[in-house]
């Protein structure tokens, strides 16, 4: 079982593949993520866009109201609520492309708190996706998310080393 957080939700569906992720996890997310994409769907770019695609498929994606709160200047609203239905449903992974939050979310979760390019190498493991086709993706993702250059594409390069 998967939580996912808003961003890489949009991340997902910025390559075309949340319907693939959708189908091969038993993916959940929170109401306040639900919110968030809400918000970034109302922007006319990619990341509008993107959302706009996660908000269509709602229905595949069980959507949870967490009880409890908790402040922090690396954690959104998104991500805490994230890792409050992540401990609640003892999900193996908690997906998250914020890496300023990663190392907090992972001591707040006994999951496994991870960048969604893990998707892409999980794909090509299942044999769903080719290894070129997951690292054309993942440049991709690098594109549409602004990331070429930034420590998380350096990170996410490193799962297909």
């Amino acid at each position: 079982m998967i939580v996912a957080d808003t961003s890489t939700l949009i991340s997902l569906a910025s390559i075309d593949l949340l319907d693939t992720f959708l189908t091969e996890f038993d993916t959940h997310t929170t109401e306040t993520v639900v919110e968030e994409l809400a918000e970034t769907a109302e922007y006319d770019d990619r990341h509008g866009k993107a959302a706009e695609a996660v908000l269509r498929n709602l229905d595949r994606i069980p959507i949870h109201r967490v009880e409890g709160r908790f402040e922090s200047s690396r954690v959104d609203r998104g991500e805490a609520s994230c890792a409050l239905l992540t401990r609640e449903l003892n999900a193996e992974f908690l997906l998250t492309d914020d890496l300023r939050a990663l190392p907090e979310l992972q001591s707040l979760v006994d999951a496994k708190v991870a960048i969604s390019p893990i998707i892409l190498k999980a794909l090509v493991k299942r044999e769903v996706l080719k290894r070129e086709t997951a690292q054309e993706k993942l440049d991709q993702l690098a594109e549409n998310r602004d990331w070429l250059g930034a420590p998380i594409y350096r990170r996410a390069q490193k799962l297909f080393e």
